[in-house]
């Protein structure tokens, strides 16, 4: 069925133009590049999976709770509209707002695909030419994926959030080269992967656990490219510069806060944008969400060299000043322990599965005998 017949609400636009600006760059240098960005892309490379062997796409999934999301989770809950759903409406209300997410989830992707292809164009380094040669693939895939989840399993999409698309054409309209790195790779990977592990870290349903664990094992990478490709780069940046890139931070950020509302859903179940928007600011669960959502972004920021008295107070403001202190090596090994728990227990499950057929095959033909 196209895309187009599912969407929840309609698109603004079929198709999306962003003018883009910045040069290609071609090197000569084809020998040198930096050890540790070298292993990264060695380790790109190696994890390589294939979307469609990898995950269980047998696995059902109930599309009026994909996610066996709580009552409390929901911003209607405890308001006035609550009481009034039936079952039947909670669970329309999960499919939405599962729908939702994952609609910014896939729209993520692609503009994560487009702009380490940007990267792939801009960058004047060969090593990272390389590994976002990589990235670009991850992307596709990860783009494959929440499509295919959203089109079999949930049967519905929703259009891109307008605060994601800001940063989005923010991030593709900057001419220079190291805007998709501080956009895409810090921003919005960033924030993804708080996202992303949140669900995978509290979902109950094995299929929406299995995409999350082995999406977010490449994401880490691409987090660890970020931070080594900005860091070298921003100690050569005069004050100046750095303030710059800080602004675009500040900016972006809170974009990225408050496109995690959901207020569409609720403006599908026919309650008013602003209400709706208060009932989102009033939830605790979704202040808490929006709190945690920066658990990624802040350490990297200050790991880059961002971190002036302006960013800091933006933080403060925000009240996740304290996260810059969190270990993103250590999360991005758990990230990687996660998906290979994963991958063990299924390989677990299918040898189990294979051990009692050919047990049975052998008590069936000794019965026969």
């Amino acid at each position: 069925m196209p895309t187009f017949d599912l969407y929840a609400m309609e698109p603004e636009e079929p198709l999306r133009q962003v003018p883009a600006s910045g040069a290609a760059r071609f090197t000569w240098e084809y020998d040198d590049g930096r050890d540790r960005l070298l292993a990264l892309y060695q380790k790109g490379k190696d994890k390589q999976w294939d979307g469609q062997k990898r995950i269980d796409w047998e696995l059902e999934v109930d599309p009026y709770d994909p996610l066996g999301t709580p009552d409390e989770a929901m911003s209607l809950y405890g308001t006035r509209h609550w009481a009034k759903l039936t079952e039947k409406d909670k669970g329309e209300l999960r499919k939405h707002y599962a729908s939702w997410q994952f609609s910014q989830f896939l729209h993520g992707e692609q503009g994560a695909m487009i702009c380490a292809a940007r990267i792939v164009e801009s960058v004047p380094d060969l090593d990272a030419k390389f590994y976002s040669a990589t990235q670009t693939m991850d992307e596709a895939r990860h783009a494959e994926i929440y499509g295919r989840f959203l089109h079999e399993k949930i049967g519905m999409l929703y259009p891109i959030n307008d605060n994601l698309q800001s940063l989005l054409d923010d991030t593709l309209r900057d001419a220079r080269w190291d805007m998709p790195y501080l956009g895409m790779q810090v921003l919005i990977e960033g924030l993804a992967l708080a996202a992303f592990g949140m669900i995978r870290d509290t979902t109950d349903k094995p299929l929406p656990k299995q995409i999350l664990a082995y999406v977010m094992q490449d994401e880490a990478r691409h987090v660890a490219f970020g931070r080594m490709a900005l860091r070298d780069y921003y100690r050569q940046l005069t004050d100046a510069e750095l303030r710059e890139r800080e602004e675009f931070v500040i900016e972006g950020c809170y974009l990225m806060r408050d496109r995690l509302r959901g207020v569409e859903v609720l403006e599908n179940f026919g309650i008013p944008r602003a209400e709706a928007e208060e009932y989102s600011e009033q939830s605790e669960f979704l202040t808490l969400f929006r709190k945690l959502l920066f658990s990624r972004i802040v350490p990297c920021v200050k790991d880059i060299g961002l971190w002036g008295k302006r960013l800091q107070q933006a933080y403060v403001d925000m009240g996740v000043l304290e996260m810059g202190d969190a270990s993103l090596d250590l999360l991005m090994s758990e990230d990687e322990e996660i998906a290979e728990k994963l991958d063990a227990e299924r390989l677990a499950a299918e040898e189990k599965a294979r051990v009692a057929e050919v047990t049975g095959a052998i008590d069936a033909g000794r019965a026969a005998g």
